[in-house]
């Protein structure tokens, strides 16, 4: 059955250390075109996250978000005290205080609000916090997430290959027409072939080596029956390929080719305004099973 390359998959984790929320879309694309956002310190995670969507999606243009934050209240890595910065500005606001005659009862607590007393916390302990939060704790979003696009491309893939089936089995019944309009058309072919040798063959110059070969040439031009066995095999391929449970986009749509190619040598050759029209008619279906070949993985 059919893969869609559209799909969409979310996963979400809340927990009183933080929240987590891994969003997947893919679209159309000829290849795998991969757009990753990640938190900084899963960043060097990344390759292993291509890797792990090369191998699961294969083919689209996908898009991954992982969005980690911590909730307000959640306990962070305490602020750094300045023993020294302290005691220096203590001293120094003492002083002044006495320099004014200004009480001193507030002294402490404007000591601690001088620059350099409290100091934010490193990066390197923010870091090693956070590395608290193991990856194999996290990697299960990402594939849950990954198997909801599968999901989803699977649900599309259903609904793509009834569309494209029925496009198929159209062309086939304007093909029949066509078989069955086929001997009609010859008869026609061969009276007017009959009414021209009865003109030519009263003329003086009538040749009646050339005038075979010229007979021989046009029913060889006008011959459409290998065309329709081709194209007949070619529908026939088509629909044993959708059925395949490999990835099959590519290969559908050089069959379509295929399948265009014999279409347009009928076409050329009838010589016949009903089978033009039915032609007309198989490549308006054509070209619908093209359009939905661009979304098929």
């Amino acid at each position: 059955m059919l893969l869609s390359m559209t799909g969409y998959g979310i996963a979400h984790r809340e927990t009183d250390r933080y929240s987590a929320t891994v969003e997947i879309k893919s679209l159309n694309s000829k290849t795998l075109d991969l757009t990753l956002r990640l938190p900084r310190f899963l960043q060097d995670r990344e390759l292993e996250l291509r890797n792990l969507i090369t191998k699961t999606l294969v083919r689209g243009k996908v898009n991954l978000s992982f969005d980690f934050v911590r909730p307000r209240n959640s306990v962070r890595p305490a602020a750094v005290l300045n023993q020294e910065a302290l005691l220096a500005s203590y001293r120094e606001l003492e002083k002044a205080a006495e320099l004014v005659g200004a009480p001193k009862d507030q002294l402490f607590a404007l000591a601690l609000h001088m620059p350099g007393v409290l100091q934010a916390p490193t990066e390197a302990a923010v870091a090693e916090e956070e590395e608290e939060i193991g990856w194999d704790e996290l990697l299960p979003l990402v594939t849950e997430a990954l198997e909801r696009v599968n999901q989803f491309r699977n649900d599309e893939g259903q609904t793509l290959t009834t569309e494209i089936v029925g496009y198929v089995n159209r062309i086939q019944e304007f093909l029949l027409e066509v078989e069955q309009h086929d001997p009609t058309r010859i008869e026609q072919v061969r009276l007017r072939l009959q009414q021209h040798l009865a003109e030519l063959t009263s003329h003086e110059q009538f040749n009646p080596i050339r005038f075979e070969q010229e007979v021989l040439y046009y029913i060889e031009k006008l011959d459409i029956a290998e065309e329709k066995v081709r194209l007949t095999s070619h529908l026939q391929y088509f629909i044993e390929t959708v059925g395949i449970p490999e990835p099959s986009g590519k290969k559908l749509a050089f069959i379509s080719q295929e399948i265009g190619r014999e279409i347009n040598t009928i076409g050329s050759k009838a010589n016949d305004s009903t089978v033009q029209h039915l032609v007309v008619g198989m490549k308006e279906e054509l070209e619908k099973i093209k359009e939905q070949i661009n979304n098929i993985l």
